[in-house]
């Protein structure tokens, strides 16, 4: 078995689906050399069964689900599946990710032609077409996290003394060393991963990429970015600015500092506290705010979301557009008739807050190149599945009955 994939799920049953559905459409690789995991954290959307029924055991041999009865966190789930993997080279995929037709290829072929692999990450771009930062991230030594934390990084981007965190100094179409991976797209090899071992548990939701990452760089391998395009569906939608995430996040942060960074523990232990309570209040007081906001100017905000289908399957899509009351324009075309995307058609993409494309007519690397050439604000992308008859979008879900 060359790959094996491991996917940690809990209630995105939809967008497991599609992320299957774009590993399958994979080119440049034989299909049978690889197998998926997909652990389930107890959703409640009930994803084992749904995912079971859409991809049928005798149809797809090579995809094994597991189901906990709890929900064990994402450390613990990933180990869970690497303990059965068979492939030469291990991936951790999220679920809410979009792969074109050439990622896996282009990664797999890159992967072995770089010395000492310790673990690879992809160029990640959001739905509305911009570059995610979180593609390339430095070690958050204290120095890092301090220019992080002050906001050096965002005044210096392109310095490699204070821009370090998200290493924006480096170019986003070759292939460099770098220090953290993002855990929605991180590859290494079976045999790099034994010596280095499996996630730390300690960690529930966040930090363990960036832990995983350091121990490799630790144990002398070199950690790599790879400029081959992937889909963080819902990367933006992650509310990074609420009281949970922030807690959460700067926790894991904690636990980070005291695993790797034992010598400064006293001094660090308390600022960073601190940090936690400040954005924590801070993350608390802009929530009552909008909150309040709200309140006070119900029809503030809903203005209403118009979309822009792309594909030949009109007719289903009017009928979804109708069962859910959404407003959404028709342009008929697909690849062959519609070379430039959205850039080509006679409108303004500006006047729609989605731009759906239908995944039957447009293969996944037009629609992500195309849309990453010329990003708009406030714009995102949409996909489209005729044979499913779903519509995903950054923050829905629309499916015919």
């Amino acid at each position: 078995m060359t790959l094996s994939i491991i996917i940690v799920n809990y209630n995105v049953k939809y967008f497991v689906e599609q992320c299957l559905i774009s590993i399958y459409r994979s080119q440049g690789i034989d299909l049978d050399e690889i197998e998926v995991f997909i652990v389930d954290n107890l959703s409640k959307d009930d994803s084992p069964a749904y995912l079971k029924k859409q991809f049928p055991l005798k149809q797809y041999p090579h995809i094994h689900i597991i189901a906990n009865k709890r929900n064990v966190g994402f450390g613990r789930a990933n180990n869970q599946a690497i303990r059965r993997a068979n492939g030469k080279y291990i991936l951790f995929l999220n679920p809410d990710t979009l792969l074109t037709e050439h990622t896996l290829h282009d990664i797999l072929s890159e992967a072995e032609k770089l010395p000492h692999l310790g673990v690879a990450g992809v160029r990640m771009i959001h739905t509305d077409g911009t570059f995610a930062l979180e593609s390339r991230r430095g070690v958050p030594s204290p120095w890092v996290s301090f220019c992080k934390m002050a906001g050096l990084n965002s005044l210096f981007p392109k310095s490699r003394l204070f821009g370090k965190y998200y290493m924006r100094y480096l170019s986003t179409d070759e292939v460099n060393p770098i220090d953290i991976i993002s855990g929605a797209f991180m590859l290494t090899t079976a045999e790099a991963m034994k010596k280095v071992g499996l996630f730390d548990e300690t960690f529930f939701m966040y930090g363990e990429d960036i832990d995983l990452s350091f121990r490799f760089l630790k144990a002398g391998y070199t950690n790599y970015y790879i400029p081959t395009t992937l889909l963080h569906y819902k990367g933006e939608s992650t509310k990074k600015n609420s009281y949970h995430y922030v807690h959460v996040f700067y926790e894991a942060m904690l636990i980070f500092f005291k695993k790797h960074y034992k010598h400064y523990n006293f001094i660090l232990s308390f600022p960073i506290k601190v940090a936690i309570i400040l954005r924590a209040i801070i993350a608390l007081i802009m929530q009552q705010t909008q909150n309040l906001r709200k309140f006070l100017h119900p029809r503030n905000g809903k203005v209403p979301q118009r979309m822009l289908y792309i594909g030949k399957s009109s007719d289903m899509v009017k009928q979804i557009a109708e069962e859910y009351g959404l407003t959404i324009d028709y342009f008929s075309a697909d690849e062959k008739s519609l070379p430039q995307g959205h850039h080509n058609l006679q409108i303004d993409p500006t006047h729609y807050s989605q731009i759906i494309y239908d995944i039957c007519d447009f293969s996944l690397d037009f629609i992500l190149e195309r849309f990453s050439e010329k990003p708009y604000k406030k714009v995102q992308v949409g996909t489209f599945n005729a044979e499913r008859g779903i519509i995903i979008t950054t923050s829905n879900v629309y499916f015919k009955d």
